[in-house]
């Protein structure tokens, strides 16, 4: 009876990821109903970091740019920045939205912003690929503060762990312009010309197009942005509790062995590797173990620029359920965001002795700056939305240049045609 069964029932192969996940899920339950108390405590830590990192550092830039790009904000920088994000980077000016955002906000605004790209066919498929690769920050309110000051007690670190983060991601974003180099999409027009006025003109067409008040499209923004916080709240909760069930399974302790063959060869302290194992899944968890750890300075940052450039599991499981409603392929971000742990713990490795003489060189002059780390949180916040700011006219003024040195390029071509 139980072979006939099985008969009965049509093989495919595409069945077993869904077969496989079933189990899983049957696991995780009866794993949770043997131990509750390490659930609730794994559950506990993880709201605690969404709640008291992750929300309010994230809701502002979430609201902000659900406003911008519902006021054609991203069309007028699309128009204005394509001449230095297309040699760059090989994708549409409107990314220099992406990565600005990225950049201050963190990951997963970056997804969440290339979704809409892609949605609006402001890019296309293979532009989104690469522009979700490249743009997947940490917050930089989590690098400076939480891991500088709070886990490591040196607020100067912070320049390096995030400054190697985002050299490290640039540098991957430099190197994939020529991934489906051939794919390219303008949205500037045929004669390639870039002016103030026709950005203008581009965002001020969809604003009309669109017909919302702004006591309208204030509201979508908010609902829209808490949601999205209490989506990226339930993974973070989730990946909490299956830390703490792999912890008291012993299963932790089973991938740091397997962490262990493939980083201390690398140079990695033996005993960070609980803490890495730890990370794979959430990087706040893992790097708040690290900085307990008995090992040198410099094993604790690279541990954590590790973590922090692989972005753990979560963060993939939450790129993922925002990516699902276009059809951007993840394949890429899966590898680039390994690429971006070994880059970045080899930057850190190669620059932390040239940081600690440039520290010690200037900490008189710097000594005054760590006051910023115990600012209230919304002065924070204020502040790395004005260096977005700063960060978008230092785009546009580089496009400016990019386009006027390709004019007088061109112009010179012309000339020279002409008389020889």
């Amino acid at each position: 009876m139980r072979f006939y069964l099985f008969r009965q029932i049509s093989r495919n192969r595409r069945d077993i990821p869904g077969l496989i996940w079933t189990l899983l899920a049957v696991v995780f339950i009866i794993s949770m109903v043997y131990q509750p108390a390490v659930v609730f405590e794994g559950a506990a830590e993880g709201l605690k970091v969404w709640w008291e990192i992750i929300f309010p550092s994230l809701l502002p830039f979430f609201v902000a740019s659900e406003l911008l790009m519902k006021l054609g904000f991203v069309h007028f920088l699309g128009i204005l920045l394509e001449p230095v994000m297309r040699p760059l980077f090989n994708v549409p000016g409107s990314g220099g939205f992406v990565l600005v955002m990225g950049l201050v906000g963190g990951s997963p605004i970056n997804s969440l912003l290339t979704a809409q790209l892609r949605e609006k066919t402001l890019c296309t498929k293979s532009e989104a690929e690469r522009l979700i690769c490249f743009t997947n920050f940490a917050t930089p309110l989590f690098m400076l503060s939480a891991v500088a000051v709070g886990m490591l007690g040196r607020p100067e670190l912070g320049f390096i762990i995030a400054g190697t983060h985002y050299l490290a991601n640039l540098m991957i974003g430099v190197g994939l312009r020529f991934y489906k180099k051939s794919e390219i999409r303008k949205v500037y027009g045929p004669n390639n010309s870039v002016s103030i006025k026709k950005a203008l003109v581009t965002m001020l067409r969809f604003q009309r197009q669109q017909k919302q008040t702004i006591g309208k499209l204030l509201n979508n923004a908010v609902t829209s942005s808490v949601l999205k916080l209490l989506n990226v709240g339930g993974f973070i909760i989730l990946f909490g509790v299956i830390i703490s069930i792999f912890t008291q399974a012993g299963l932790i302790n089973l991938i740091s062995s397997g962490f262990t063959l493939l980083l201390v060869p690398l140079g990695f302290s033996l005993e960070t590797m609980p803490s890495i194992a730890r990370g794979l899944f959430e990087t706040t968890i893992g790097s708040t173990t690290v900085s307990e750890a008995a090992v040198t300075e410099l094993q604790k940052i690279i541990a954590i620029g590790f973590m922090l450039g692989w972005s753990g599991l979560s963060v993939h499981a939450q790129v993922s359920s925002i990516a699902a409603k276009t059809d951007i392929g993840l394949r890429l971000f899966f590898i680039t965001r390994i690429a971006h742990a070994f880059l970045t713990a080899a930057l850190i490795w190669l620059l932390y002795p040239v940081s600690q003489h440039v520290i010690n060189f200037a900490r008189p002059t710097t000594a005054p700056t760590s006051s910023f780390y115990t600012y209230p949180i919304y002065l924070i916040i204020i502040y790395l939305f004005f260096l977005a700011f700063c960060l978008l006219i230092m785009l546009v003024f580089i496009a400016k240049i990019f386009q006027f040195c390709q004019q007088t390029i061109k112009g010179v071509r012309v000339w020279g045609n002409k008389h020889f």
